[in-house]
């Protein structure tokens, strides 16, 4: 499979063609957006472009990913100019764990199947449609813009607002709004979409707002990834301990609603078709180390590795130190 990554060096951008144990750079671009920007102007495919900006500087890979070398890895794809243009969102309730999880978190009784479990059902019955037709909606959540977004080796954050703090070993879809507005995908990177579970149980309502945190992709971005059934090992790592591992999977066969029926949900509002736009979307999980009475502590290192995706992703929990700060609105007139 081809996979780029992004790196930095001061105010310096580069972009990598992964060629283990080492990284090839790319000349004449900074960034994958540029990169596939080109690609689309010239009508071209994103794999034959890297492949021929690829040049004889070679780097090496372990250095920088273990964060012994200058160089640093970026999110694997973004909105280099404007960051606040690079929507991220997901889709939940798309694997039958997640539904599971959400079940426990808020059923009232073993009999009453919650709103949760009814969404999950409509997504098994319409989630995979025939090809050329439109199938049930998923749910959808938000998660926030560009500036939320962390790379491998990054920290993920707790509020002082906020009640927890879990992994979510998810992979996520990269696209790019065409001049024409159309939506392009990129690629695919594993991710970490990372949410307040404690808060969310105490109000399924609580969902929106568990969901607006930080999260984390890469370190690869894959341009030809196989998406069918993929294995996702995931451990939480206290001090020299493993407190907790999982090993899952995930992709289209493991899911209840088709990538395209995800795709066309997602897409289907003009507001997500603006060109030059970037779209992150997260596809879902099935298992949670939260489901499992599992609560992170500052430092913890989540490890999730997906199979056939490159490296693993690792970000620590950061907690906040002190009470929340109150936010005012200050009148102007």
């Amino acid at each position: 499979m081809t996979a780029l990554v992004q790196l930095g060096k001061g105010d310096i951008r580069r972009v990598a063609l992964v060629d283990e144990p080492c990284l090839r750079l790319l000349g004449d671009c900074t960034s994958i957006y540029d990169l596939a920007q080109s690609a689309i102007e010239r009508s071209t495919g994103l794999i034959d472009m890297a492949r021929h900006c690829a040049t004889a500087e070679r780097l090496d890979y372990d250095s920088i990913y273990e964060g012994r070398s200058e160089w640093r890895i970026l999110p694997p794809f973004d909105h280099p100019g404007e960051p606040a243009r690079c929507l991220i969102s997901g889709t939940g309730l798309t694997h039958l764990g997640s539904a599971r999880d959400r079940q426990a978190m808020h059923a009232t009784s073993t009999q009453d199947l919650t709103d949760s479990m009814k969404m999950f059902g409509l997504g098994m019955e319409g989630g995979r449609p025939p090809i050329g037709k439109i199938g049930v909606a998923p749910e959808w959540f938000y998660k926030g813009n560009g500036t939320m977004l962390r790379a491998h080796g990054e920290p993920l954050d707790v509020p002082a607002f906020a009640s927890d703090g879990g992994e979510e070993a998810e992979i996520a879809g990269i696209y790019l709004i065409d001049p024409q507005g159309r939506p392009r995908r990129i690629g695919m990177a594993g991710g970490n979409e990372f949410s307040d579970h404690r808060f969310e149980k105490t109000n399924y309502l609580n969902l929106a707002s568990s969901k607006l945190r930080t999260s984390a992709l890469g370190p690869e971005l894959l341009l030809d990834p196989k998406f069918d059934s993929i294995r996702v090992d995931i451990a939480i790592e206290r001090g020299r301990s493993v407190v907790w591992a999982k090993s899952i999977r995930t992709g289209e066969a493991e899911m209840c609603h088709s990538l395209p029926n995800i795709e066309h949900h997602h897409f289907k509002f003009p507001a997500h078709r603006r060109p030059g736009d970037v779209h992150i979307h997260f596809f879902g999980t099935d298992y949670l180390s939260f489901g499992d009475g599992i609560q992170l502590a500052d430092g913890d290192l989540m490890k999730i590795q997906f199979q056939g995706f490159g490296r693993a992703l690792c970000n620590r929990l950061r907690i906040a130190a002190g009470p929340p700060e109150l936010i005012e609105a200050l009148p102007l007139g």
